[in-house]
């Protein structure tokens, strides 16, 4: 909106020139995203503790976690309100990269709100059914991957993406596309919920992966750049940096409260939202091998659960003490603030690695 209001000025004025700048606009977004999470964040806190809007505590979980009783969720609302905000103020709104990542965001982010209303609110203890949140994944991959098909962002966007480590090669998935986008989409989404789990170890990591993909997104929408590191060049793909910055601003805004001990919890109104848009954000710049990088801690965490399940579905025996994996490492003794510190600096290491990649071909 600012981009739009104060750009076109700079015909006359040389100074509003600067809104041109993809940098400048992201690094602005990070920090608008930051003040409304401060400034905002306490207001929605209060209004949810008013509301009795509380987190209810698997009877299964780690026995320390029982404290955490009656602690407001549905924080998500945070998240969301300062990265669509800062977005829409700060972005080129006619950028077509821009229009889907929002979509991606309220669509996840209102998904994940119904499933968060139906348990806190209507105290339906599984939320919404496992199918109907699946399905709702489901249709947004199915409409994503559709619209990039048939009506591309961009003039040489394909369905080839890049390979690691190698220069001027790529994947064709062809008729395999939309299954990947429906694929990813549902995974990322999924992933980054499971790993809500403990206070600030979601955010956190999710603030780690939003700086990375910054400079994905940025470098993928400049020729020279992805030229010189033989990527695949996407006219108009650096605008995701502003969305990257804005989901940096808001991740460390949200985790004021969400450090440990948590004054408020995301739900899956923020998990789901922003798990979904990274999965986005890496299929609309071509990264979606780079996801699993990226993401790495949202990737095993998903895994563990699945080992976990599909063990004891066939043998009876558990390989972790409990999954995800965050809770088998507090069974065997590590306190919360351990485990979350030492997650994040796995993520740290991973998100360097990733952009580390670019250069190593």
């Amino acid at each position: 909106m600012l981009y739009h209001l104060l750009f076109p000025l700079s015909k006359d004025i040389s100074f509003f020139n600067i809104f041109r700048y993809i940098s400048f606009r992201s690094a602005c977004a990070t920090l608008t995203a930051l003040l409304i999470s401060l400034v905002f964040g306490p207001i929605i806190i209060r209004k949810l503790r008013e509301k009795h809007v509380q987190e209810k505590i698997r009877e299964e979980g780690p026995p320390t976690h029982q404290v955490k009783a009656g602690t407001p969720t549905m924080g998500g609302i945070i998240i969301l309100f300062s990265v669509v905000i800062s977005t829409l103020l700060w972005a080129n709104l006619t950028n077509p990269y821009t229009q889907l990542i929002l979509l991606v965001t309220v669509w996840m982010g209102l998904l994940g709100f119904l499933d968060d209303y139906l348990k806190a609110i209507k105290h339906q203890p599984k939320g919404m059914v496992g199918r109907k949140k699946l399905a709702g994944q489901v249709v947004l991959g199915l409409i994503l991957g559709l619209l990039l098909r048939f009506f591309p962002p961009s003039r040489n966007f394909g369905t080839a993406s890049d390979i690691l480590f190698f220069k001027n090669y790529f994947v064709d998935f062809g008729v395999f596309y939309i299954p990947l986008v429906i694929l990813v989409i549902t995974g990322a989404s999924n992933a980054v919920n499971l790993t809500d789990g403990l206070d600030g170890l979601a955010i956190g990591l999710i603030g780690l992966c939003a700086f990375a993909f910054a400079g994905l997104c940025y470098i993928t929408g400049r020729v020279d750049f992805s030229r010189y590191l033989s990527i695949i060049y996407l006219e108009g793909s650096g605008e995701l940096t502003v969305y990257c910055g804005a989901t940096v601003g808001a991740a460390l805004g949200f985790l004021w409260f969400n450090t440990y001990p948590a004054q408020v919890f995301m739900g899956d109104t923020g998990a789901l939202a922003l798990g979904g848009a990274f999965g986005a954000i890496s299929i609309l710049i071509k990264k979606e091998i780079l996801l699993l990088i990226v993401g790495g801690v949202f990737v095993v965490e998903a895994f563990s659960v699945i080992i976990q399940v599909f063990f004891y579905q066939m043998w009876g025996k558990r390989v972790f003490k409990m999954a995800p994996l965050h809770h088998h490492f507090e069974l065997l003794g590590w306190k919360e603030t351990q485990v979350v510190v030492r997650f994040w600096i796995a993520g740290a290491i991973l998100a360097l690695l990733t952009l580390s990649t670019l250069k190593i071909r």
